[in-house]
């Protein structure tokens, strides 16, 4: 039997490839892609305002609540725009950072910077958000130390979270542009400095095209990440957002929490395409 299944395989690269990913892909068709479609059923069934029993009978019902309700309307964009600021933050804070491990540290230096950027995702994520609840709180560190200058601290709101989704997820664009940094010869750089090219000039017309499809790769994970969590608005800010509206509809309304759970879904995919274009998947 054994023989014969060698045999089968034997000069078959596509038959092996195939074998070896069908475990994988099954687990992904089923579980994955079948929860996603069972989401999307969900969507269009609505609930009985009365007994509270879901009506399991087509209904564009909680689609048409988010598009004509405005504070459903007013809570994805305060979701989208938090998302866009901290991925901008993040790349003008992991630029520098990424530029110096890989063109600026030596080799024992650029090894430490690495295990310096990996070691926050050691840390489980809830223990570092409750920090950041502990730090920016009414008598908190951050209020401490600003209170001498008469200035008071981001508080309960959309700077906190700005401040916890950028520093939750600023490994996720640095190492990125770590990556696309090293692919980048000295040699071009070089050349640029030796034809009188100021150093503002090397990095806008050398640098930042070469190394832009890694900006928007890495944008990707700050930009879906901060679209989809729940847990730190909710403990660091009295704001609704997407995932915080979804986890306070799951236990009275699941159809409508369906509904608004694909809409960060629809924006990710609208901005994976948009990613694309940029050529964010041409080194992949």
């Amino acid at each position: 039997m054994g023989r014969r299944l060698a045999g089968l395989f034997y000069h078959r690269p596509k038959l092996q490839l195939g074998a070896l990913l069908a475990a994988p892909m099954a687990w992904l068709v089923l579980l994955y892609l079948g929860a996603l479609a069972i989401l999307l059923i969900t969507a269009f069934w609505t609930v009985n305002p009365l007994s509270g029993t879901v009506i399991k009978e087509f209904s564009l019902e909680n689609f048409e609540e988010l598009v004509n309700v405005p504070v459903y309307r007013e809570i994805v964009w305060r979701t989208v725009r938090t998302a866009v600021l901290v991925t901008l933050t993040d790349a003008i804070i992991a630029f520098p950072i990424a530029f110096y491990m890989a063109k600026v540290a030596g080799r024992r230096g650029k090894a430490i910077l690495v295990i310096a950027v990996l070691m926050p995702l050691w840390s489980s994520y809830l223990v570092k958000v409750l920090a950041w609840r502990e730090i920016i709180a009414e008598h908190g560190i951050i209020n401490w130390g600003l209170g001498p200058l008469g200035l008071h601290g981001p508080g309960e709101g959309l700077v906190a979270v700005w401040l916890v989704f950028t520093y939750l997820w600023l490994p996720y664009m640095v190492l990125p542009i770590f990556a696309g940094l090293e692919r980048i010869p000295n040699s071009l750089i070089s050349a640029s400095e030796d034809l009188g090219a100021s150093p503002f000039t090397t990095f806008r017309r050398v640098i930042l095209p070469l190394v832009f499809p890694a900006v928007v790769a890495g944008s990707i994970f700050t930009f879906s990440l901060t679209l989809g969590d729940y847990i730190a608005p909710k403990l660091v800010s009295n704001e609704q957002f997407i995932g915080t509206s979804i986890f306070a509809s799951i236990t009275n309304n699941q159809p409508f929490a369906a509904a608004f759970a694909l809409v960060p879904i629809v924006i990710v995919i609208a901005y994976l395409g948009v990613a694309r274009r940029l050529g964010a998947f041409e080194h992949v």
